[in-house]
Formats: C-alpha cells, sequence, structure tokens
C-alpha cells in the first residue's frame, strides 16, 4: 500500500479532519498536478501524523507550495494525541527527515490557527509567517450578530430590503457570473470553469457546499458567493460582486446569507483570510475577529529564493 492510499485510509477515521486535508478535497483542487502525503509512525508502524502535499515542478526544481483555495494544510497529527507536544515534536521530526530526503528546492505550506506543528518545525530549522484570517464564531443570536456590523454594513443591508437571495444558483452560472465580474474590473479569473466544476461536484457529492446568490426583483445577479464547510467551519470561499451594483447592498446581505447558512450548519464562519489590507478592513466591518495562523516555509536551494524574487513567482503559492 503507497503511502498516498494509507492516508486516505487514515484520513477516513479522522473525525474533526479540516475539510482542507480531506483526500477528496485534495483530489479536487490537485487534479491534474501531483499530491501525495508523508507519514509518520510509532513503533508498531501505526499512523500518528501525516502530511498531505502538491508537488511542483519546473525547470530543474521540485517544490511543495500550497493548492489553489486551500486555506491551510501541512501536518496533521492524529486527533488522539494532537495536544500532546511530545507526539507532535516526533512528528515533526519524521517528517522534517523525510522532506530533507526528497531533493526539494522549496518548501511552503500554511498550518492550522493553533497549530503545534509550527512551533515544532521552527525548532527544527524553518521559517515561519504570520497571516490573519477573520471569523465569528458566535451566531446563536441573529439580531445582536448584525448589531455587531458597522454602521456602513447596517447601512448596506437596508438598501438590499429590495433584493432576494436564492441557494439555487447552478455552478455553470456561477463561473459565467464571475467571469463577468472580473471582465469589468478588467482582471482575469484566477481558476479554470474546468477546476470549479470538479471541485462542486466532489464537494457537492459530499454534501459540503453550496452556491449563493443575491438578484434584483427581475432575476438578475447582484452578488454571488460559493462556500464549502466542515465540522468546524464554513469558509467563504469564492465570492463575486458585480461592482455595477455595488451601492444596491448585495455584497453586505450575501455574508449575512452566508454567515446563516454557517448557523443552519452549526458551525463557525470564517472568510477564509487576506492579507490584503482593504479586503481585511471589509471582512472586519462584519463582527469578525481576526486569527492567527503561520505559514512554514524553507529554501533547500539558495538559487530558488532568487528565482522567486527574479520572475515573480510567488503566485506559484495559490495555483
Amino acid at each position: 500500500m503507497t503511502n498516498k492510499e494509507r492516508y486516505i485510509e487514515w484520513a477516513d477515521q479522522q473525525d474533526f479532519m479540516p475539510v482542507f486535508l480531506r483526500p477528496w478535497w485534495l483530489d479536487a483542487v490537485c487534479a491534474g498536478k501531483e499530491w501525495d502525503s508523508l507519514l509518520a509512525t510509532d513503533d508498531e508502524g501505526n499512523i500518528i501524523g501525516a502530511m498531505p502535499y502538491l508537488l511542483r515542478k519546473r525547470l530543474w526544481f521540485r517544490f511543495i507550495v500550497m493548492p489553489p483555495f486551500t486555506q491551510t494544510g501541512g501536518i496533521w497529527v492524529n486527533a488522539d494525541t494532537t495536544a500532546d507536544r511530545w507526539v507532535t515534536a516526533e512528528v515533526c521530526r519524521q517528517i522534517k527527515e523525510q522532506l530533507d530526503s526528497m531533493n526539494l528546492a522549496y518548501y511552503y505550506q500554511q498550518y492550522l490557527p493553533g497549530s503545534l506543528c509550527v512551533e515544532a518545525l521552527r525548532a527544527l530549522g524553518f521559517s515561519t509567517h504570520q497571516r490573519v484570517t477573520y471569523r465569528v464564531d458566535d451566531l446563536s443570536d441573529l439580531d445582536r450578530l448584525i448589531n455587531s456590523f458597522s454602521k456602513n454594513k447596517k447601512r448596506q443591508l437596508q438598501k438590499a430590503l429590495s433584493l432576494q437571495v436564492d441557494r439555487n444558483m447552478s455552478i455553470e452560472d456561477f463561473y459565467r457570473f464571475h467571469c463577468q465580474c472580473m471582465d469589468l474590473r478588467k482582471r482575469k479569473i484566477s481558476y479554470t470553469r474546468e477546476f470549479l466544476l470538479v471541485l462542486e461536484r466532489k464537494a457537492r457529492r459530499n454534501k459540503q457546499c453550496c452556491v449563493l446568490c443575491v438578484r434584483n426583483a427581475d432575476g438578475q445577479p447582484y452578488a454571488a458567493a460559493f462556500v464549502v464547510w466542515d465540522e468546524h467551519y464554513l469558509y467563504y470561499l469564492i465570492p463575486a460582486l458585480d461592482y455595477a451594483f455595488n451601492d444596491s447592498g448585495a455584497g453586505a446581505l450575501l455574508v449575512l446569507e452566508a454567515m446563516k447558512l454557517a448557523r443552519e450548519k452549526h458551525v463557525h464562519f470564517d472568510f477564509e483570510g487576506s492579507m490584503i489590507r482593504s479586503v481585511a478592513k471589509h471582512y472586519q466591518q462584519f463582527g469578525s475577529t481576526p486569527v492567527t495562523y503561520y505559514s512554514v516555509e524553507r529554501f533547500y536551494k539558495p538559487i530558488f529564493r532568487l528565482a522567486l524574487w527574479w520572475q515573480h513567482l510567488r503566485e506559484w503559492r495559490f495555483r
């Protein structure tokens, strides 16, 4: 049995593993690319931790990076021992040894908030960098939730009273709408139709996604979002807003509807992070709390650092 096959079998036993580490998710976001897993085991050969990864190759470089639309990944320690620092340190030590033997030029992954692996990997010589996502954990009282919104967002919700919300937009229509929104801003969409269709199909098969849409009375879409969820959070994964109707309040209503869906699923809400200041400011106006998580990286070949700078290849992380 290969490492990947063992990981798939093991992951199926992990009750609270985030959606971004699930094999079906990796199959979707890594379609056409190579993903595998490194495993850490105890003395009896039982898996105590694992690190699924996307391996990329360009020119003579081999490197590990995050798959697209995947907020966090990295090492997942067996849920029964996740709070045990000794076990975490041992898992990270074993994974580090395997990484060292892979002839990599570069390693980069983003870890879950609060992961003990970040500290353990830092002690093993990896570099760590702080990132931020924005979350709303208490969705129990919608009136109190809306009251936590900024005055601007409350005003936008008032403007949106004449708009309608549905959860029936097809994934094809969503992609076309997102393309139109990007065209109006003279920007290129960052993913293909085929990528989204595969992701939506696998997520829907697992009953972990929905397309939300805000329309006017004539049915014209003003805003839409593709969201996914797991046992912990609903992730505001791919939002799309027609900026021609930016003053309609559709964007604020869309976020509120996503929060309502999270409430129905009995999970918390995650804006899926942003290191872009303007986007972060937007998310903060919905009563969200900034939550720190970390990226972990290591340059195995110094020339790769130069390649990243010279060719602006840091975008590889998000492809």
